[in-house]
């Protein structure tokens, strides 16, 4: 029952940066997903798979996990380093690729 702590990142349909700030508690699956004879849906008995805890900062999810006697995995973030560009730049005179229509 290892839990993994994480900060999600943004969805596909999302441009902006709201709801990226948190940090999200999660458990290990215990049990493999079990395809239904019948119906073909996937479904498990393991109940803690459901359970997903928010916090603010990664600490506070370290300390509810000491506090609970969780083992614990943290995973941080990756995020590439994106520095401004203005439209200006498009038009410059030494750029790299050439632009034109």
């Amino acid at each position: 029952m290892r839990a993994r702590i994480f900060e999600p990142a943004k969805s596909a349909m999302q441009s902006g940066k709201a709801l990226t700030k948190r940090w999200l508690l999660e458990f290990e699956p215990e049990t493999p997903l079990e395809i239904d004879p019948l119906m073909g849906w996937t479904s498990s008995s393991d109940m803690r798979r459901q359970v997903q805890l928010q916090f603010d900062t990664a600490d506070e999810a370290v300390a509810y996990c000491k506090a609970h006697n969780i083992p614990y995995q943290v995973f941080e973030p990756h995020r590439p380093i994106a520095r401004p560009k203005s439209y200006a730049e498009n038009f410059r005179f030494d750029r790299k690729e050439p632009w034109s229509h």
